[in-house]
């Protein structure tokens, strides 16, 4: 299965509004990703809820990860993202 594993660059980490951002290019990709954090059970990365109840914090590493035709471009996309501030400029 493709991972990605990839810094939280935003400053509140994936709270709130950058977590429902990620959550919704997470959602708009041609496979199911998934999210984890240390070792910790995946959540689906197009759940905001889910995202949140990660706890990921600025500096943060996580993984992502996917399966299925477009896994690898969906991760890419997703791991650029989150390498951003995620609208919390």
């Amino acid at each position: 299965m493709p991972e990605r594993r990839v810094i939280v660059a935003s400053k509140v980490g994936l709270h709130a509004r950058p977590a429902a951002v990620l959550a919704k290019s997470a959602a708009a990709q041609p496979v199911t990703i998934t999210i984890s954090k240390d070792g910790c059970p995946p959540v689906e990365a197009g759940s905001i809820l889910g995202l949140m109840t990660l706890g990921a914090a600025h500096g943060d590493e996580i993984v992502l990860a996917a399966e299925g035709e477009g896994a690898d471009a969906a991760l890419d996309r997703l791991a650029e993202l989150v390498g951003t501030e995620l609208g919390d400029e």
